[in-house]
């Protein structure tokens, strides 16, 4: 459908705060970008900056107009940053895109990103986009780009409750304003909010799927002031669990094992609901020091009894089980043993590690 005079294909959305010395690359890296017959606009939100950030905006915004972008710029003065889903809301409440491309200031595109990820949402409309990356420095978080980059189109929408987040990136999202209306927006509690992988939950649970175009599109920076190191912890873990009970534990009435008697897969335990706690029929792990003790004993129950759960081999656990073993830590072993069990992901084992 061609768009109409007042609306853009893309809205390229891009929340700032205190960000002038990234965002010379971040423009420069979207001035480049592809766009064929596709009408762009770039809508800047700055989120009070304390900086020289609007300045840099304002320098850029004549050098993005002459490639062909639409540049609007939106903000506020108050003293106090409002928070990153604040920011991205503003941003999308200001634009007209049909769809959002998501875009952070400290990251660059690669200059087919909005063509192939638009072209990807033509073709699966009911999907938030996104696309494999590399960091900068390369060395950086090497784990999580490989577990990121690496994971099988089902993957995508299943290993939505491992430690790390979305299972593809917020910076690569690319999605219809239509999904972003349905799924409500951003949470704007602010600091310490992990507003992605609430939105990625919610998308979630009204059927969205996640697909990703399989090309690096987006260079992800990795630097001490990333939003990302100000995302509390807890909160994070208890929306897993909350997920966890409520997409699995609550199906699995006759039972399940616990895959890691160690610290993870304890913490797991203390921290379910008294009826799913009850329904773990065991811990499993290949470490004989752990085996050899038998059972664990939950000494911070108020049952008495106490409750006591044994700790078995692996291969002696009863599936489904509840994964708390991070990967690519044992040089492959964990997933030999996994794969030994042919077992079906998402049916009869979940990751939480």
């Amino acid at each position: 459908m061609e768009p109409t005079n007042d609306q853009y294909d893309i809205a390229i959305i891009l929340p700032v705060y205190n960000a002038s010395s990234w965002l010379p690359d971040c423009f420069r890296s979207i001035a480049c970008q592809v766009k064929n017959k596709l009408k762009v606009e770039l809508s800047v939100f700055d989120d009070g900056s304390t900086d020289d950030s609007l300045d840099v905006i304002e320098k850029w915004q004549p050098v993005l107009e002459a490639e062909g972008f639409k540049v609007l710029i939106g903000g506020h003065k108050e003293p106090a940053p409002k928070g990153v889903g604040f920011a991205k809301n503003q941003s999308i409440k200001q634009s007209t895109g049909k769809f959002l491309c998501f875009q952070d200031s400290d990251d660059m595109m690669k200059p087919e990103r909005l063509n192939l990820q638009y072209t990807a949402n033509l073709e699966h409309p009911d999907s938030i986009i996104g696309s494999k990356f590399e960091r900068d420095p390369p060395e950086s978080t090497i784990r999580y780009t490989h577990w990121a980059n690496s994971l099988t189109p089902e993957q995508l929408n299943y290993q939505v409750l491992t430690s790390h987040g979305p299972t593809v990136i917020m910076p690569t999202w690319f999605c219809s304003r239509e999904i972003f209306n349905r799924v409500g927006g951003f949470d704007e509690k602010g600091k310490g909010t992990p507003e992605d992988l609430i939105f990625f939950y919610r998308h979630l649970d009204l059927k969205g799927r996640i697909y990703r175009v399989d090309e690096v599109l987006l260079v992800y920076r990795y630097h001490p002031l990333s939003a990302t190191f100000s995302i509390d912890e807890k909160v994070i873990w208890d929306l897993r669990l909350k997920r966890l009970e409520k997409q699995y534990l609550e199906k699995w009435t006759n039972g399940f094992t616990i895959w890691n008697a160690g610290k993870q897969g304890r913490r797991l335990y203390r921290s379910l609901q008294e009826q799913y706690r009850t329904r773990v029929v065991s811990f499993c792990d290949v470490d004989v020091r752990k085996i050899q003790q038998g059972n664990y004993i939950y000494e911070n129950s108020e049952l008495r009894p106490k409750p006591k759960v044994p700790i078995v081999h692996f291969t002696n656990g009863k599936p489904p089980f509840v994964i708390c073993v991070k990967m690519d830590l044992t040089k492959g072993e964990f997933e030999k043993n996994l794969h030994s069990l042919n077992l079906l992901e998402n049916v009869d084992y979940v990751m939480f590690s």
